[in-house]
Formats: structure tokens, C-alpha cells, sequence
């Protein structure tokens, strides 16, 4: 029997991770704010829904991929939400960048109603999403996590459990997101400190990402920052302060000092003030290079 999966939010990662899930046999009811984002999905058989709560069946799984926790929190509990039609014993699998606080909440409305909560946040931009190469947190009970298995397993190329936590996966993404944005920031500074010298930015990010930081994360970001390649975001600025918001607010509830984490907020708001609000997020570099006075 093949089986229903409901599917909400088609952005830049949801749409092609919803393709993924078509393509692996999974028939899809899916919702969207805004409709025609879900037409190409229509086109390859899934079901359009006019609400929430028409995505989920009862007892059936529902994966959401949501901007914000506002998103996300109206889709369950609002109306039309999907924790009412969800019931008892269907899966809520939240791969949404949300508070930690927000996971747990939702995860006990849940629990309220006879239904299972699944934090299962992910790394990868909208690439690695239409190529199933996520790599996905997980934190939820253990009966969450054998419901959602088949799922995540079509959607990554990893699953990293880390516990039954519902809000544990979010902080492991934010700090993530941290480790990533704070690379950013320092790929901008290092490539200043080049140019303002007279080395090619481009020679020198491929240098360090073939070399002492041969990683994704230098490998991929040193390109676009050497290139300055900001347009089409692959993750919005305005995503990214939201993130890095979540960080903070997330280090005062368990009283961590990250001054690092200020010092991106910080730059991020400038950008922000600077209208780059729609720019990819390792847009910041341009202030760097501004300050240095490079632009």
C-alpha cells in the first residue's frame, strides 16, 4: 500500500523535497500559502489542498518546512491546523530552522492530542535538497522516529539522532547555523586582508578550501564570497538574521555568552539596514569589504 504523506511549505527547500518524495513513490497531499507554488508538484501527481489541515489524514505523517516559528505554529494550532486532523497517533516531522522553546510546545500540544512530534531540522541549501543530500537532525521519541524513518531516510543522506528532546535537533541546527554564519564572517575578513594586499580573492578561498579547510562549508561559501555572487539567494539574509536571533535568544535562556553570535547580529542588522534583506546571507561580506575600504 503506498502511502499519504502530507507536505507543507514549498520555499526554496521545501518544493524540491516534496519532488523527492514523489519521485521515491510517496503520494503527497500539499499545501501552500501561496497555491501556484504547487503546481509543478501537481503536475507530477500530488494533490493540492486548499488548508492545513486538508494535508493531514488521520493517524497518517505530515512534514512541515516553514520560514518561521509564527509559520509553524499557525499551521498546527491555528485555524485549520493540522493537530486536531493529525489525531491519534500521526506524525508531526517539523524540519523547520525554529526555537527550541517553539519545538517543545509544539511537541506537548501534540502529545495532548494523541500525536507525535519529530523535530528534524536540516543542513544543506536548495541544491543539496533537490539532489537528497540533506543532512538531517533528529530529536523526538522513539516512536516518532521509526514513524518518520522511511521519510527522512528519501529526503538526506544522513540522519543523526540525538535523543528524545523534542527541542534538542533545534539546537543543534542553530548552533550550526552559528558555526556557519560565523565562517562566513571570517572567509569575508580573510579575503579583505587578501585583496587590500593584492592577492585574487578567488586564488586564495580556493587555496584554503583545497587545503587546511577542505570543507563544504569553506569549499562552497569561499566561492560565492571570492566571486561576490549574491543573487539568487540559496538562503536569504533576512533567513539568516532570524536564525542568529534564535542563537541568542537561545544562549540567554541557558545563560552561554556568545559574544561572537552579537558581533553577527550586529553585522546582519547593518545589511539589513543596507536594503539586502533578499540578498544570499553571505552577503554580510560586503560590509566587511566596505569597511575595509574595498568598495
Amino acid at each position: 500500500m503506498v502511502q499519504t504523506i502530507g507536505f507543507i511549505g514549498l520555499g526554496q527547500m521545501g518544493e524540491p523535497m516534496a519532488h523527492n518524495l514523489l519521485k521515491a513513490g510517496f503520494e503527497l497531499s500539499v499545501y501552500n500559502r501561496t497555491r501556484a507554488k504547487a503546481e509543478s508538484l501537481a503536475k507530477q501527481g500530488a494533490r493540492v489542498v486548499d488548508q492545513p489541515s486538508q494535508a493531514a489524514t488521520p493517524g497518517g505523517i505530515v512534514v512541515t518546512m516553514l520560514a518561521n516559528d509564527a509559520a509553524l505554529e499557525a499551521v498546527v494550532l491555528g485555524p485549520h491546523g493540522i493537530a486536531e486532523t493529525l489525531g491519534e497517533g500521526g506524525t508531526h516531522v517539523s524540519m523547520s530552522t525554529i526555537s527550541p522553546e517553539t519545538a517543545r510546545r509544539l511537541a506537548h500540544e501534540h502529545e495532548r492530542r494523541g500525536s507525535r512530534y519529530l523535530a528534524a531540522p536540516v543542513f544543506g541549501r536548495p541544491e543539496a535538497a533537490a539532489a537528497a543530500k540533506l543532512w538531517i537532525c533528529v530529536s523526538g521519541a522513539d516512536a516518532a522516529q521509526n514513524a518518520a524513518a522511511p521519510v527522512l531516510q528519501v529526503l538526506g543522506q544522513g540522519v543523526h539522532a540525538f535523543g528524545e528532546d523534542p527541542g534538542a535537533a533545534n539546537v543543534v541546527k542553530l548552533a550550526g547555523n552559528f558555526l556557519i554564519a560565523a565562517a562566513i564572517e571570517a572567509l569575508a575578513e580573510s579575503l579583505a586582508l587578501g585583496q587590500k594586499n593584492g592577492i585574487d580573492r578567488t586564488a586564495l578561498a580556493g587555496f584554503f578550501a583545497q587545503t587546511i579547510f577542505a570543507c563544504p562549508i569553506y569549499q562552497n561559501y569561499g566561492r560565492i564570497i571570492a566571486t561576490e555572487q549574491y543573487e539568487p539567494p540559496g538562503f536569504k539574509l533576512a533567513l539568516g538574521m532570524k536564525d542568529i536571533g534564535l542563537v541568542l535568544d537561545t544562549a540567554q535562556r541557558s545563560l552561554v555568552p556568545m559574544p561572537l553570535a552579537s558581533l553577527l547580529r550586529d553585522r546582519l542588522i547593518g545589511s539589513l539596514a543596507h536594503g539586502r534583506q533578499d540578498l544570499d546571507w553571505t552577503a554580510i561580506a560586503l560590509a566587511v569589504s566596505a569597511d575595509a575600504g574595498l568598495r
